[in-house]
């Protein structure tokens, strides 16, 4: 398959370190590096290269200065991709293990960027070892391409000239938390033709702009590269990854609305999500990239797709026709299955091994915002709120909108009287402030009366600390400066009696 490359950039100067976005001098180096949880007792490495690997390779194991053990992978392409994405499985790993990993040096036995990084496996299911990980949703790229101190015309809340964004936040405490989770919106690649139009990129030709794109992608996963290579990685679909035009792009000047009729194949329908990470689907018996579940402790955690498949008849806001018809999935065998799968996957999980659920979904349907197209996604509610209520899942994270707000405990809308005391209701908190081109959107007034904490001011992400099987802590950590501006903690009997048994790979405890 042919690369979509220019002959221009194939020319990069070779630099003792990788400029995010560019062509190395060397093809075959590794770029990108990116891991995920696979299973109790397994850990997929990923990468990328300009050039094809014709078999792709990790060599690991518990000593850094000896890579005794080796997994092969494969190597998978997309038209338009400038890249080859490389997944490689290690499995039978100790659980809570720390390991060493170099992936393949074909023909790059000189790349700076071939080194030996490090990651630790995943508490095994019911340790009660107290630990932190990081959330953010809605995380853009940063820099010349993306959020810095000035933005285009019509875009707003560019960073403060002395501010650390989201990415160098994550990397600054980089060992406060076992793993980051990003539920959707991913790098914001899709924004090329916007900011061209207002005047923040240099103006291309649409098929420049395919191009564009692809680079775009790249810079964001070389920028998270200092903690995807070295922490987990777990990410969800959200409606920018679905193909390259942003949802609709309008030139005022011309008059003209672009549609996803601009993107090439390659950039259709979440094409570059689903070539580019490997999420473990397969062992908790789900969908690709968008819908799945992985144990890390004393918490079950349930990545959703909020953009496509909702099941029950109920239409997609991404799916053909819906509100916002981005002619994307299904991508389940049937039209039912997500929801299926969902109502298996909570009833198997032993709540006497992992008390807690916290559940992962893009787009929020509590929020104190305006209902534009389907920001409040009422469709995505009534598509799951019925089975994480049965199920008494116990935190809910979203994101889609652009700012913070922690919500009270509740179901159908109506506040759990024990608010965070104990309630029997799902605690909904909205997080979608990572920042991206864009900015933070603006809060809508009067603020909803189940609301308990907002800011549009700050970027920021969520830090949930998960203490003990009755009490779990969620920070809303501000970028510029590390500070916490709000932390609230939740209390929860769980007196779940053992099942004695569990299905799929969770039986594995």
């Amino acid at each position: 398959m042919k690369l979509f490359v220019s002959a221009v950039l194939l020319v990069a100067a070779a630099s003792a370190a990788h400029v995010p976005g560019s062509v190395p001098s060397n093809l075959y180096e590794p770029l990108e590096h990116r891991l995920a949880y696979a299973g109790p007792r397994g850990m997929t490495v990923s990468w990328n290269t300009f050039a094809k690997i014709d078999k792709p390779l990790v060599k690991y194991s518990q000593n850094p200065h000896k890579l005794t053990q080796d997994a092969k992978g494969n190597s998978v392409i997309y038209p338009t991709s400038r890249t080859w994405n490389h997944h490689v499985t290690l499995q039978d790993l100790k659980p809570n293990t720390k390991y060493y990993y170099t992936v393949t040096g074909e023909n790059c036995h000189e790349c700076p960027e071939n080194e030996v990084y490090s990651f630790s496996t995943s508490l095994p299911a019911g340790d009660k070892t107290p630990y932190s990980i990081a959330v953010v949703v809605d995380l853009g790229l940063m820099g010349p391409q993306g959020l810095s101190t000035k933005v285009g015309t019509g875009a707003a809340n560019p960073l403060g000239p002395n501010d650390t964004n989201t990415i160098q936040s994550l990397v600054q405490n980089i060992d406060s938390y076992d793993f980051l989770w990003h539920t959707g919106d991913i790098a914001y690649a899709d924004y090329w033709l916007k900011e061209e139009i207002q005047g923040y990129l240099s103006n291309t030709t649409l098929t420049g702009g395919a191009e564009l794109y692809e680079t775009m992608l790249e810079s964001f996963y070389d920028e998270m590269q200092p903690i995807s290579s070295v922490k987990p990685y777990m990410v969800g679909p959200g409606n920018h990854e679905a193909n390259c035009d942003n949802g609709g792009t309008t030139d005022p000047v011309h008059n003209i609305t672009y549609t996803y009729d601009i993107c090439l194949p390659g950039q259709l329908n979440f094409t570059g999500y689903i070539n580019h990470f490997r999420m473990p689907s397969k062992e908790s018996n789900g969908v690709g990239n968008f819908w799945y579940s992985w144990d890390h402790g004393l918490v079950h955690y349930i990545q959703l797709d909020t953009e496509t498949d909702l099941g029950n008849g109920i239409l997609a806001p991404d799916a053909p026709g819906g509100p916002e018809d981005e002619n994307s999935g299904p991508f389940g065998s049937y039209p039912n299955e997500q929801v299926d799968w969902l109502a298996k996957d909570l009833a198997s999980v032993d709540r006497s091994v992992t008390p807690w659920i916290v559940v992962g979904a893009h787009r929020p349907w509590y929020a104190s915002y305006a209902n534009k197209s389907s920001a409040i996604c009422t469709v995505c509610k009534n598509a799951f709120e019925p089975l994480l209520n049965k199920y008494e899942v116990d935190l809910v994270m979203h994101g889609h909108i652009h700012f913070y707000e922690r919500n009270a405990p509740m179901k159908n809308g109506v506040v759990d009287p024990n608010e965070l005391n104990n309630p029997s209701s799902p605690w909904y908190i909205v997080n979608g402030a990572a920042g991206h081109y864009d900015g933070l959107d603006p809060l809508q007034y009067p603020i909803q009366n189940y609301s308990r904490y907002t800011t549009d001011q700050a970027y920021g992400w969520s830090r949930i600390t998960v203490h003990n099987a009755t009490h779990l802590t969620q920070e809303f950590v501000a970028s510029r400066n590390n500070t916490v501006l709000d932390s609230a903690t939740l209390y929860k009997e769980h007196n779940f009696k053992s099942k004695g048994h569990s299905k799929g790979y969770r039986g594995q405890h």
